[in-house]
């Protein structure tokens, strides 16, 4: 039997990624292949370690102890009040592997070129854990990072949030996304603050940049996390449960896109 290869498109949402893993696990306990992902900021967090070999329980452990303090300190650059170079230390630490080339899975992380607004594919070949850090580098926030051709690279959620033609890039026939950011921001009811101005600005742009992309997936799935805020990870339970049951009820779905899909030649899929 030919069996299709099955992708993931993972968006970007700050702490709300979090119900990325619960998502995992819904498909892991469903026997769900997994052959390809692809990731904007705290999608490429959870994609990439999920990659590089971390199980779906070693992801909800960390979940649980993770703390914005564990990706950024104060900077003196007068281009981002915070570094997050601190998270590639993080993260080396807890990788298994951190080369491309060492994935267990294919991954793509994305980031954008702030001069040019264009998206940048980290993917085949190099540093995993900067990757990562440079799909994670909120503009203004976080001082942007400079690869080895010289680009300034911000966070991947401004041109790629939902990366589903990327997973197809890596050679997925079915592309699941799964958009942390759908459900809005329904803690707020309207700014109060400048900051607050800056987090709608955020959502408008996550949301248009994820339309864009939404109709080239195979299924979305859209955890129900907006009244949950960005910078909560203290509600890590919380959201890998909400990604959980979500992933749950799209379980029949998936297996009946893998069934009916042309190169399954079979037409039967075998779960465990």
């Amino acid at each position: 039997m030919i069996r299709p290869r099955v992708g993931l498109a993972l968006s970007g949402g700050a702490a709300r990624g979090i119900a990325h893993i619960g998502v995992l696990r819904a498909l892991e306990e469903n026997a769900i292949p997994i052959d390809a992902i692809a990731g904007a900021s705290a999608g490429a967090l959870v994609g990439g370690m999920y990659a590089a070999g971390l199980s779906v329980a070693q992801l909800a452990a960390m979940a649980r102890q993770f703390r914005w303090r564990h990706m950024g300190r104060p900077s003196c650059s007068r281009l981002g009040l915070h570094s997050n170079a601190r998270m590639e230390k993080f993260l080396r630490a807890q990788l298994p592997v951190t080369r491309f080339e060492d994935l267990r899975i294919p991954f793509a992380a994305l980031a954008t070129d702030l001069q040019s607004g264009t998206a940048v594919v980290l993917r085949d070949r190099g540093d995993l854990t900067f990757a990562i850090r440079a799909s994670n580098c909120l503009p203004a926030f976080y001082v942007p990072v400079r690869d080895p051709e010289g680009r300034l690279l911000v966070d991947g959620g401004l041109v790629a949030n939902l990366p589903i033609s990327y997973t197809r890039d890596l050679g997925a026939d079915i592309v699941i996304a799964v958009d942390v950011g759908a459900d809005g921001a329904k803690f707020m009811d309207r700014p109060h603050t400048a900051l607050g101005v800056l987090t709608l600005v955020f959502v408008a742009v996550e949301r248009i940049v994820s339309q864009q992309q939404a109709p080239d997936a195979d299924l979305i799935i859209t955890p129900k996390v907006g009244h949950i805020r960005w910078d909560q990870t203290r509600r890590a339970e919380e959201l890998m449960k909400i990604g959980y049951e979500v992933g749950l009820e799209s379980i029949e779905s998936i297996k009946r896109l893998i069934e009916q899909h042309p190169l399954n030649r079979s037409h039967v899929a075998s779960f465990a």
